[in-house]
């Protein structure tokens, strides 16, 4: 069950490309502090397009949809954090970052009970 965990990392990376890509879109689309740019939208698309065809092509062991979307909220907590310390007049980073670090520990107990 191990091995089948650590072979499917691409579906975690791309839970989390998914996830910077969802906020990035958002903050190009609906923020003015962040400048338009296309290439978020583009790896939105080939993130879900691609993670949506693994899931219909292979089975997820018992453990990896939940740190599947563990991952994605790490993207969309990563790119807040990111952007909020980039332009400061958006906000305070404190609770995403609470966030992050509680999201990340939570992974890594997950992780090892899963490896136990």
């Amino acid at each position: 069950m191990n091995e089948q965990i650590f072979r499917d990392k691409g579906t975690l990376l791309l839970a989390f490309i998914t996830g910077l890509a969802i906020n990035g879109s958002f903050s190009v689309l609906f923020s003015t502090f962040v400048p338009f740019s296309i290439f978020p939208m583009i790896s939105l698309g080939l993130a879900t397009w691609s993670l949506h065809q693994r899931y219909l092509n292979r089975n997820m062991p018992n453990g990896v949809p939940s740190l599947a979307a563990a991952f994605f909220l790490l993207g969309i907590l990563v790119y807040s954090v990111l952007v909020r310390a980039e332009y400061p007049n958006i906000g305070s980073n404190l609770i995403p970052i609470v966030l992050l670090i509680g999201l990340i520990g939570w992974i890594i107990m997950r992780v090892y009970r899963i490896k136990r």
